[in-house]
């Protein structure tokens, strides 16, 4: 078996855009203060806890990446089935749905964070999935 032919461009786009994407989405103005509450967290507590930011950022955007590339190779292995943008997105929500936020469901519920944490967590690696799906089948 060999792995498939990726255009790492369209990999480190989809990577990049999923890091912005996370940085607007847990930004000030966004979905942060409500998350970091329905966490259980204080104003005063940091995010990462002792982990020193660079190294949070960096794992952040290093598990963001193997996520579009493991997307890329599940579109690569669709083919030719995969003839538009929105075919690529609609993989992506669907990896998005079924992979990320169905696995990471149990771990939300069981640590008591419950169904908001889960939701706002989700939802942004669903929407940068759709838009890493559309970036890999556009950029060929």
């Amino acid at each position: 078996m060999s792995l498939p032919a990726l255009n790492l461009v369209a990999v480190f786009a989809a990577t990049g855009v999923s890091f912005i994407s996370g940085f607007l989405w847990f930004g000030p103005k966004t979905f942060y203060a409500t998350w970091w509450r329905l966490m259980g967290r204080s104003a005063q507590q940091t995010p990462g806890g002792n982990t020193p930011m660079p190294i949070a950022f960096g794992s952040v955007l290093v598990g963001q990446f193997f996520q579009v590339l493991t997307l890329g190779f599940i579109l690569s292995g669709l083919g030719s089935t995969i003839t538009s943008g929105l075919d690529g997105a609609l993989v992506g929500l669907l990896v998005g749905v079924g992979i990320a936020a169905a696995s990471s469901l149990s771990h939300r519920i069981f640590a008591g964070h419950g169904f908001g944490v889960w939701l706002i967590e989700v939802g942004n690696d669903i929407i940068n999935l759709g838009i890493a799906g559309y970036l890999l089948a556009v950029i060929r």
